[in-house]
C-alpha cells in the first residue's frame, strides 16, 4: 500500500479534549472546531470527503459518501438541541458515511448499519475520545493487541457478530452499528441505540419498488471527482445490476472483468450477454494469467486495525486496482455485499413453519428435496429449541468435532464452526473461553432466524469489505459498495424472509426490483459463478512459499500455531475448502502480527506524551 487511509478522531468539547490534539498520530492533521473554539475533528481526509453544517452551537458532519444537500444538513443542525436530535437525520441519510454531531457541549459519532464504516471509543487518562479507526485510537492510547481475539480468529476462521465487532485493541471499544457513542464535556461516555431492524413483513411485490428506488439513488449519485467511473462486470447478478443502473445516468464509464477461470464457472456467458446489451461502453478484460496467482507472495500488509481475512487474492486484487488506475478510473463500483443483502439460508423455515405453516411446509419440502434431508433429521431440526447463546456454547464444545454430514438440515442460527487443524491446545482453550464469554452476553439480532442470519451476515461482511476499500484507496482508486448503503439494507430487510430466500428462485428480491432495467437473461439466472477449481490448483502451487513464510512464525512464537500440523495439512495431495479457508485466515493473522512488529515501535514513540 502506498497511501494513508482517511480517518477521523473525535474530541470532546472540554479542556481535556483540546489537550489530546497533539496525540493525534498524523504529522499535520486536518482540524475542525466546536462552537467553543476547541478542536472537534482531527485526522486525514480528502477534499469533498467531509461535509459540515453549522447552526448556532450545533455542528453536523458527514464523513464519507453522502449526497445530501447542504441545506438539509444545516436544517438538521438548526433543529438540534441535543445529540439525540440527529436520530431523525440518521434514519434518512443516503449513501455511506459516518455521522458526527457537536451540540451544546456533547459529541456524537456513529458508523453504518452493515459495519462498513465503524466507530470506536477509548480513554486517555480520564478523557474520552472517539474515532473511525481502532488502530488510530490504539496509537493514541498505547493499547496492546487482544491476544484472546487473535487466538479465536486463528482457531475458528470466520468470526460472527458480536465477536467480529470487537476491537482488536485492548481498551479501544467498538460502537455497535445500530448505536452511537456520545462524549460529554464532563468526561462521561454513553452508547445509545438509534436503529432497530424493520420487521420482515412486506410481500415482495410491495418491497421490491423500495429496493429499486434505493439502489437507483445509490448508483445515480456516485460519480468520481475526477477521472471515469468504472464497475465490475463479472457476469454475476450483483455487479451486472450496478452496470445497468450506472449506464442509465452516464456513458462515461467502463466495465472491468477477469477472463479465464474454472470450466464450471458460467459467469463469462452472462458477462458477455450483459456487455452486448450495453453498447457504446468500453468493456475492459484482463486475463487471470496476468495477475499474481492466489496465495502468491509477497505476504505483507501495513493495515494495523485488524488482521486481513481475504488474503488468498490480495496481490491479484492489487494488480487489478492498478489496471483500473491506468485506465483512468476515478471511482470504482463493485457488487460486494449483494450476496449478504439478497441471499440467505433455509434457517428462516424454523420460524416460518410456526407463523405460516402451509407456506413453510411447502417451501420446506423443496429444500428437503434439494438438500436430501431425511424426514427424521428435518423434523428434529424444526423441533430444535436452541437459543443464540446455546449456539455459541455448542460451538465451543464442538470445536474439534467433525462437521455435520451432508444432508443435515440447515435450520440453525448459523453455520457450525470448527477449529483449524493447526491450532494448538492453548489456542483451542482460549477460543473456548472466548466463545463461552460471548454466549453469556449474546442476544439474537431478530426473532426470525432468517432475519437474524441476514443481519449477522451483513454485520460480518462490513469489516471485511472495509479492508478491500482501503486496498483500492491506497492505489488511488476509491471503491464504493452501494449494496451496503443503509437505505438499501433497510429496504431489503423489510421484505418477508420467505419471499427473499425461497428455494426455487435465485435472489428474487433483487430480480423483481430490477425487472425492466436489467435484462431478463441476467435476472433469471439460477447459478452463482464457481471458482473453486482454480483456488485449489493455485494454492498448491504456492505451498513451498507459504511453508517458507511460516518457518519463523510469529503465531507459533505465541504458542497458537502448530507448525508441524500446518506443514502436514498443506502437503496433503488436495487442500479441501475448509483447509484453504483456515489457511487464508491464518495467513492474515501472521501478516498482521508482523506488520505490528515492524510499525508499532514508531507508533509507541508517538504516544509517549503525558496524559492530560
Amino acid at each position: 500500500m502506498n497511501a494513508e487511509p482517511s480517518s477521523l478522531v473525535v474530541l470532546p468539547d472540554s479542556p481535556g479534549g483540546a489537550a489530546l490534539l497533539p496525540r493525534v498520530p498524523y504529522p499535520r492533521p486536518n482540524v475542525l472546531f466546536h462552537s467553543s473554539g476547541r478542536p472537534w475533528l482531527a485526522g486525514r481526509w480528502k477534499p469533498g470527503e467531509i461535509q459540515v453544517a453549522v447552526a448556532g452551537r450545533a455542528r453536523i458532519a458527514v464523513f464519507g459518501f453522502c449526497p445530501l444537500p447542504a441545506e438539509r444538513l444545516t436544517a438538521c443542525a438548526a433543529r438540534s438541541r441535543t445529540v439525540a436530535d440527529a436520530d431523525a437525520l440518521a434514519r434518512v441519510l443516503p449513501g455511506s458515511a459516518h455521522l458526527v454531531a457537536s451540540v451544546n457541549g456533547q459529541v456524537r459519532l456513529q458508523g453504518t448499519l452493515a459495519n462498513l464504516r465503524r466507530a470506536f471509543h477509548a480513554r486517555i487518562g480520564s478523557v474520552p475520545v472517539a474515532g473511525t479507526r481502532a488502530d488510530v485510537l490504539a496509537a493514541m492510547t498505547g493499547a496492546d493487541l487482544d491476544e484472546d481475539l487473535l487466538a479465536a480468529q486463528l482457531t475458528q476462521m470466520q468470526l460472527l457478530p458480536p465477536l467480529i465487532e470487537k476491537s482488536w485493541w485492548l481498551t479501544v471499544h467498538p460502537v455497535p452499528p445500530d448505536s452511537y457513542v456520545a462524549l460529554a464535556g464532563d468526561d462521561t461516555v454513553r452508547t445509545a441505540r438509534w436503529w432497530h431492524p424493520p420487521e420482515p413483513v412486506l410481500p415482495i411485490r410491495k418491497g421490491a419498488p423500495a429496493v429499486r428506488a434505493a439502489l437507483r439513488e445509490a448508483v445515480a449519485n456516485r460519480r468520481p471527482a475526477k477521472g471515469r467511473l468504472s464497475l465490475d462486470l463479472s457476469g454475476g447478478m450483483d455487479s451486472t445490476t450496478l452496470c445497468f443502473l450506472a449506464a442509465e445516468q452516464t456513458s462515461d464509464l467502463f466495465t472491468f472483468r477477469w477472463t479465464g477461470g474454472s470450466v464450471a464457472n458460467d459467469d463469462p456467458f452472462f458477462a458477455a450477454e450483459a456487455a452486448r446489451r450495453l453498447p457504446g461502453i468500453e468493456h475492459l478484460e484482463q486475463s487471470d494469467a496476468s495477475a499474481p496467482a492466489l496465495f502468491a507472495p509477497p505476504y505483507a500488509t501495513d493495515d494495523l486495525e485488524a488482521p486481513w481475512t481475504m488474503t488468498r487474492g490480495l496481490n491479484g486484487s492489487a494488480h487489478g486496482v492498478r489496471v483500473l488506475a491506468e485506465h483512468g478510473s476515478g471511482l470504482h463500483l463493485a457488487g460486494h455485499g449483494g450476496d449478504e443483502v439478497f441471499s440467505g439460508t433455509p434457517s428462516y423455515l424454523h420460524t416460518l413453519v410456526r407463523r405460516r405453516p402451509l407456506t413453510g411446509l411447502r417451501q420446506l419440502r423443496v429444500y428437503r428435496s434439494l438438500g436430501r434431508w431425511s424426514w427424521p433429521r428435518t423434523l428434529a431440526a424444526l423441533a430444535d429449541r436452541q437459543s443464540w447463546s446455546d449456539w455459541w456454547r455448542e460451538s465451543a464444545d464442538q470445536l474439534t468435532d467433525p462437521l455435520p454430514r451432508l444432508g443435515t438440515p440447515d435450520l440453525g442460527w448459523a453455520d457450525p464452526v470448527r477449529a483449524a487443524p493447526w491450532a494448538t491446545g492453548d489456542a483451542l482453550a482460549t477460543t473456548r473461553r472466548v466463545l463461552y464469554e460471548i454466549a453469556a452476553e449474546a442476544a439474537p439480532l431478530a426473532a426470525d432466524r432468517g432475519q437474524h442470519q441476514a443481519l449477522t451476515s451483513l454485520r460480518a461482511a462490513g469489516p471485511l469489505c472495509q479492508q478491500i476499500q482501503r486496498e483500492y484507496a491506497a492505489d488511488g482508486v476509491p471503491l464504493d459498495l452501494p449494496y451496503l448503503d443503509d437505505r438499501v439494507v433497510e429496504a431489503a430487510l423489510a421484505v418477508r424472509t420467505s419471499d427473499r430466500f425461497p428455494p426455487w428462485r435465485y435472489k428474487p428480491l433483487l430480480a423483481d426490483a430490477m425487472r425492466g432495467l436489467v435484462p431478463d437473461v441476467i435476472l433469471d439466472r439460477t447459478t452463482k459463478g464457481n471458482y473453486q477449481d482454480d483456488d485449489d490448483a493455485e494454492a498448491h502451487r504456492h505451498v513451498p512459499d507459504l511453508l517458507d513464510y511460516f518457518a519463523d512464525s510469529a503465531l507459533a512464537a505465541r504458542g497458537l500455531l502448530d507448525l508441524d500440523a500446518l506443514r502436514a495439512a498443506l502437503l496433503e495431495p488436495r487442500l479441501d475448502d475448509e483447509v484453504e479457508a483456515h489457511l487464508e485466515t491464518t495467513l492474515g493473522c501472521e501478516m498482521w502480527l508482523r506488520a505490528i512488529a515492524e510499525n508499532r515501535p514508531a507508533t509507541d514513540r508517538r504516544t509517549h506524551a503525558p496524559a492530560p
